[in-house]
């Protein structure tokens, strides 16, 4: 069911001098801030040869970045994302196995355009895990 990982999601206090550091100090491919309104977060993507690392900034008063940089003032990694072939399948499987789909259960329009999920980070070993149907 699990495919390759996707990318690691850092969230970040601020998201210039981030994106400035990944591009500048370790000579990155920076894309461009985009924001994410349904998840309240801005991303900016960094694309390495492997995998992709995700800067998240909140976006607006709501948003659950607030929470974990509140924790984490100097931001830290927030969540990992594994691709999956059929997200359904995959939330089935999941919740039949015991695990919890945060939100409502449906998949959400990840920042790609694709489908997403968030696993609760009790049952994954303390670590948030967003699937992405490719």
């Amino acid at each position: 069911m699990i495919g390759r990982l996707n990318h690691v999601a850092i969230a970040v206090p601020d998201l210039t001098a981030a994106a400035d550091q990944y591009r500048n100090a370790l000579g990155a491919k920076v894309g461009a801030p985009q924001d994410e309104p349904d998840h309240g977060v801005t991303v900016i993507f960094i694309e390495l040869p492997n995998t992709k690392i995700e800067l998240l900034y909140p976006l607006g008063e709501d948003s659950p970045i607030n929470g974990f940089l509140e924790k984490n003032p100097s931001g830290g990694i927030h969540h990992i994302c594994y691709e999956v072939d059929d997200i359904m399948a995959a939330r089935d499987h999941l919740v039949s196995s015991g695990a919890r789909v945060l939100g409502s259960g449906e998949p959400k329009i990840g920042a790609h355009g694709k489908p997403v999920l968030f696993l609760h980070p009790k049952d994954f070993n303390g670590c948030l895990v967003e699937l992405e149907q490719v």
